[in-house]
Order: C-alpha cells, then structure tokens, then sequence
C-alpha cells in the first residue's frame, strides 16, 4: 500500500486555504475553455474559416493554463510548503512544465510570427494532447486523496468498535449515560 497523499498537517492545510477552491473552480473552467478551442481548432483546420476565432481561443486556454498554475503553486506552497515539485505531486509538475511548453511555444509562434496557420494550430493540439495526459494524472491523485480519506474513516470506525468492544460496551454513542442499554429502550422505573 502506497503512502498516503497528505500528512494530516497538509490536509488540514489544504482544507483550511481559499487556494483549495480557487483549484477547484479554474480547473473546469480550463477545460471548458479547451473543449471549446479544441473545436475551433479542429473546425479551423478541417475548413480553412475561423482562423482567427481558433488563434484567440488558443490564447484564452494559455491563459488559463498560466493562471491555474501560478495559483497551483500557490496552493503547494500553503499545503506543502514548496513552490513546486512536492514529492506527492512531483510528475503532475513536471508533466505540467510539458504543457507550459507546448503552450508558451504556440504564443512564441503567433506573435513571433513563426511558422504557417497550420503548424501553429498543431503546437497547439499538441499542448492540449499533453493538457489531457496532465489533467488525468490530476485526476488520478483527486482519486487517490478521496481513497486514502475513506480508508482512514474506515480505519477510525474500526477503532472505535474496537474501544467500545474492549470497554463492554455496545452502544454506538460512547457518550450514552448507560452503554448497555439500548438508547430506545424505555427507562426503568
């Protein structure tokens, strides 16, 4: 069984920061804002129309991709106090340093001007291709923190049986006045 994604130190830390939400919002709106350009870029390159809706699209989702990760970084240093390359997100980063890339390289074109409509738009697929790769290893340790929280309410669960089984008790509310009564058992008298 692998480690646990936080200490409960970081998940308290994670929990507590607005930077948690702040995550939590931008990374559907990226995508919103990919599945979109993916479109215009696909359209744009199958019919030749629309270049400049595919060029400003590209620009919106770098945008969004610059902003998710200045703030991501944010969010590592108040959970995890690095900037960066924390050892519980270590290939998401540097999987994201691709994406920047493949982005960074596609505004270098458009405003360079480098290269043709067409090779500007396949730097651009292949930073969402990339994108899609990265957002899935996201997804896969969103996965493994909820994993790794219900195994430890199942862990706290079954200490607390355990206490109650070793104090005599079978009442599930440790606090019950009487343990071995039923809490809707009538009182005697």
């Amino acid at each position: 069984m692998r480690a646990p994604l936080y200490t409960p130190e970081e998940r308290r830390r994670r929990d507590s920061t607005r930077w948690t939400l702040v995550q939590g919002l931008l990374a559907p709106i990226q995508f919103l804002v990919f599945l979109i350009s993916l479109g215009l870029v696909l359209y744009s390159l199958r019919t030749g129309h629309g270049t400049a809706a595919a060029d400003l699209s590209v620009v919106a989702k770098t945008l969004t991709l610059y902003t998710i990760m200045i703030t991501g970084a944010i969010w590592e240093k108040v959970v995890f106090g690095r900037w960066l390359f924390v050892p519980a997100f270590f290939w998401e980063d540097v999987f994201s340093m691709l994406v920047l890339a493949l982005h960074t390289a596609y505004l270098a074109m458009l405003f360079g001007p480098i290269g043709t409509f067409e090779q500007r738009m396949l730097v651009a697929l292949a930073g969402y291709a990339a994108y899609l790769i990265n957002a899935g290893q996201f997804l896969l340790k969103l996965r493994a923190a909820r994993l790794d929280m219900a195994r430890e309410d199942q862990a706290r669960t079954e200490r607390g049986q355990a206490d109650r089984a070793t104090d005599g008790s079978t009442s599930a509310d440790p606090g019950h006045p009487n343990p071995g009564q039923s809490v809707l058992a009538a009182p005697a008298g």
